[in-house]
This record gives structure tokens, C-alpha cells and sequence, in this order.
């Protein structure tokens, strides 16, 4: 039976996701086949509604990760959607940005694309993304979607889906955007080594089908097969030992340069020659720096928890402004189109987890027209007897940083939580410590030798608070002072910073 609080505990932010196949004790299966078969026939009718085009002259197209419940549950949202009378393009084994181009390439032109991930997450999950030609939905929409879904039985039809050789076609798109960007012949990487890293996801084709390809030696490269068991490490560029694996191959093979994407290709991170990597801080500056040029006094929207160090490197050096924004890559991206449309002109839009959007790219969090980027700055520098690293040799990283994840003990978390922050905000200005503003998200605590955020969650019962230093011993001592800030908070287990 299926409900609508059962469908809106699917809910995750902007997209849906959930367990879709047994196999971790405690994590019951809610992402059925039905159930997607449902969400994507109320797709189809939320398109209708946003579109005032009736169902049968829609076009939604669906694709898939490599997780292992990706075929049954494409069949379904397939089924569902063809059963409407709308055109249906099986794309198959896609990317998340792909499927967003499906809607802006002129041989597929679809009104509408369901992406089948759940990113990093373990085996047994999966989950929905949504896109129309305006990007990725709302959480309001996806709230929507689930609602109307519990009114719609699963639907199918032998009305057949479209097959589309979706990844092909991107691939030939960014193969064009980095001859274009270097400027040169029909094989413009020829004489660079570049290793990818594709965690068992679906990133492998950015080795195969587009760095071979302009003349790339892509020898080295590792976990290029799909493979939803994700046998080799987690495919996430923030995980410590998929990041170590990137590092060990680019050494060991004497790379120029290493990639490494998440799962379903919306994120990735980088490692040098010398095996520094570059993520977080490093990735965000090095995308500033490559921008810069055509793109002077700009402003570039990130996530809260960046370093005062990145400020220094992008106001400073660069000439650019750096506007600190709330956690999640659709609030950076929503911001920075904001901004925008105000006439800020904002190019970059990027969160620390490898997220980036750029504006010259529908402001899509794109891993691989990231790395597009990155190897066109790559091939020029290259030609001069250069690396990327040159371009972020100036940035200073901090000592020392730490992430504590404090339990919200209240019924209403929420409340709690805002109730705690306006407390702190106000004990933190009798002690005379600086307070970090405007403050987007959270409150930011400014101390001689660094600095600490404490935020709420996006999604669960708890306060993140991000502490960094300038020097080493600097995080326990700032950890130390929050602690007395925050003693005796009611609603709050400050327990871990004791």
C-alpha cells in the first residue's frame, strides 16, 4: 500500500531518493518499481501542467547510473511515461548532466529527463533527479511530484520506448568544447597522460569516448567499468581512499594530470603531476583562476564552510569577489543565477563536494564540462611548459580543520536549532568575539586564529559546526570555546566537543 507520507520520505532536497533493493539489515525497500512507475507518470502530468502541452506531445527521456536496480526500475519510469501517450527516450547508461543536455540537443530535444542515482550512496540505494529546459526541480516541486504520485496507479503499455545513444552524442559535445577551447587540431590532447577515475559509475565514456579520442594517453586509468557493487571504492572525490586511489595511479604512471568523478558524473576532483590534490578549496580557486581572464571583477557564489584562505585568493589575488552562500549545490546555483539576473555577473557557481556550475553552461553542475575546463587551462599551459598547479600556487590552505556533527535532541529540531544559533550569536557578542557577516547560513565565528560555523542541517536532527585554524592547535583551542559558548543550550548534545 503505497501512502503519501511513505512517498515523502523519498524526498531528499531537490531530488528523491531511497532503498531500492535488500541487502543492509534494518533498511527496508521503499523505492520499488511501482513506486517509480508512479513518480514518473506524475512527471509526465506535472509537465503537462508546466508546459500546456498535452501528454502526447511530450518527449521525457530517461537514463541510469551503474547501479545494480538501474534496468527494472528504467523499465518502469519508462513504462509509466510511454502508457501517457508521451514520446519516451530510453537513453540507458547517462549521466546526470547528460540527461540534462537530452533536453537542449537538437536530436533529442526532450521536454523533460528523469535521471535513475543516488550518487555516492551505498549499492542498495537509488533515486530520481528531474530536469526540464530550466534545470534541475525545486524541492517544492519534488514535494509535488511525491504528492501527486499516491493518486496515480503504476501504468504500462506495449507501446515501446525510444532507444537514444544519449551518451555518445555529450561525449561528441565536450570532444567539440575542448577543441574549440584549445584551439588546435582534431587531436589536441596528443602528447598529455590523463587517467580517470570512474569508481565502477558511469564516468568511464570521459576516458574512452573523449580523451582517447583528441589524442590523450589515457593508459592507467582505473574502474572505468560500470559496476553497481562498487567493488573498488566508494565513487565519491571526497572519500579519503577513492581520492588515494586517484593519487596512487597518477604516481605510479607518471600522469600529467588525474580525474576522478562521482557516480553519476554531476561532481569530480583533480590531482596533479605531483599528486597534490585538488578539491575543495583548490578546486574552487583553480576553476576562479581559469575564469578570471573573461570574466574580470566577477563574482563567485560558494557553500558556507570555504576557508578565509580561498577569500584572500580570489579577492586578492584573482580581483574576483567571493560571496559565501548557503550548503547545498542548488542554493549556490540558485544564488549565483540570482545574482545573475540582478546583473551581478556571477560565472561560477561551486560548492566544496565537487559541485560546479558554470554559467556558460546553463548553470549546471557538470563534473565532466568541469574537467573540460580544466584540460583546456591544462593543454595551454602545458604547451608553455606548465602545469595547472601554477595557476593556485598562491593559495594558502588552513593548518588544521575539523567537522562535528552535534545532535539535536528537541522534538522540533528545527526550532531548536534556529533558537540555538540566535543564543550564540548573542553570547558571542557580550564575549566580544567577531561574527562573520552577512551570514547566510548559520553563524560564523571569527577567533585570532581561525574560525568555526555552526549550521543547521539541510535534512537531519543535527548542527554541523566546521571549525579551521591558522595554525596546528588552533582547531582544539577554538572547539574548546565553542564548547563554553554553547554549555548549557537546551535541545543541543554538545557531548563530542567535550
Amino acid at each position: 500500500m503505497v501512502d503519501e507520507k511513505m512517498l515523502l520520505k523519498l524526498q531528499n532536497g531537490s531530488d528523491v531518493r531511497g532503498v531500492a533493493m535488500e541487502g543492509v539489515e534494518g533498511e527496508d525497500v521503499n523505492l520499488t518499481p511501482d513506486v517509480v512507475n508512479r513518480i514518473a507518470g506524475a512527471f509526465v502530468q506535472w509537465l503537462e501542467k508546466r508546459t500546456g502541452k498535452p501528454a502526447r506531445e511530450l518527449t521525457v527521456a530517461v537514463g541510469n547510473d551503474s547501479r545494480i536496480t538501474a534496468d527494472s526500475l528504467r523499465y518502469e519510469a519508462l513504462q509509466a511515461i510511454a502508457a501517457t501517450g508521451a514520446r519516451a527516450l530510453d537513453c540507458g547508461l547517462a549521466s546526470t548532466p547528460a540527461m540534462f543536455m537530452s533536453i537542449i540537443f537538437e536530436e533529442t530535444q526532450a521536454d523533460g529527463s528523469i535521471m535513475l542515482t543516488a550518487s555516492h550512496l551505498p549499492f542498495n540505494r537509488n533515486g530520481m533527479k528531474f530536469f526540464t529546459k530550466d534545470g534541475g526541480l525545486e524541492k517544492a516541486d519534488i514535494k509535488e511530484l511525491l504528492t501527486n504520485a499516491v493518486t496515480i496507479l503504476p501504468q504500462s503499455t506495449d507501446r515501446g520506448a525510444h532507444p537514444c545513444a544519449l551518451i555518445t552524442r555529450y561525449a561528441r559535445f565536450l570532444r567539440d568544447k575542448i577543441r574549440d577551447g584549445i584551439g588546435e587540431d582534431s587531436q589536441p590532447l596528443k602528447g598529455m597522460h590523463i587517467i580517470v577515475d570512474a569508481g565502477n559509475g558511469a564516468g568511464g565514456f570521459f576516458a574512452t569516448e573523449v580523451l582517447e579520442p583528441l589524442g590523450a594517453d589515457i593508459s592507467g586509468s582505473q574502474f572505468l567499468e560500470p559496476d553497481g557493487h562498487f567493488p573498488n571504492h566508494i565513487p565519491n572525490p571526497e572519500n579519503k581512499e577513492a581520492m588515494e586511489a586517484i593519487q596512487s595511479a597518477v604516481r605510479k604512471n607518471r600522469a600529467d594530470l588525474g580525474l576522478i568523478f562521482d557516480t553519476d558524473v554531476d561532481r569530480m576532483s583533480a590531482v596533479l603531476s605531483d599528486g597534490r590534490e585538488i578539491c575543495r578549496n583548490a578546486l574552487i580557486a583553480m576553476m576562479a583562476a581559469i575564469l578570471a581572464p573573461d570574466y574580470p571583477g566577477s563574482t563567485i557564489v560558494t557553500d558556507s564552510v570555504t576557508s578565509d584562505e580561498l577569500t584572500v585568493f580570489l579577492e586578492k589575488e584573482l580581483g574576483l569577489k567571493h560571496h559565501r552562500f548557503q550548503r547545498g549545490y542548488k542554493n549556490v546555483i540558485n544564488e549565483s543565477i540570482r545574482l545573475d539576473k540582478e546583473g551581478v555577473v556571477s560565472p561560477l557557481a561551486i560548492e566544496t563536494s565537487g559541485h560546479g556550475a558554470l554559467s556558460e553552461n546553463y548553470y549546471l553542475d557538470d563534473g565532466a564540462f568541469l574537467a573540460v575546463k580544466l584540460l583546456i587551462a591544462a593543454a595551454k599551459l602545458h604547451n608553455e611548459g606548465k602545469d595547472l598547479g601554477s595557476l593556485v600556487a598562491t593559495l594558502r590552505e588552513p593548518a588544521e580543520s575539523r567537522e562535528i556533527r552535534l545532535p539535536v535532541t528537541a522534538e522540533d529540531a528545527h526550532a531548536a536549532g534556529d533558537a540555538v544559533l540566535a543564543e550564540l550569536e548573542k553570547r558571542a557578542k557580550a564575549a566580544g568575539i567577531g561574527i562573520a557577516s552577512p551570514s547566510y547560513e548559520g553563524v560564523r565565528l571569527i577567533f585570532p586564529q581561525g574560525w568555526a560555523l555552526l549550521r543547521m542541517s539541510l535534512h537531519d536532527p543535527l548542527m554541523p559546526m566546521n571549525v579551521e585554524g591558522r595554525e596546528k592547535g588552533s582547531v582544539a583551542e577554538i572547539i574548546k570555546k565553542m564548547a563554553e559558548l554553547l554549555d548549557g543550550l537546551e535541545g543541543l548534545d554538545i557531548s563530542k566537543l567535550k
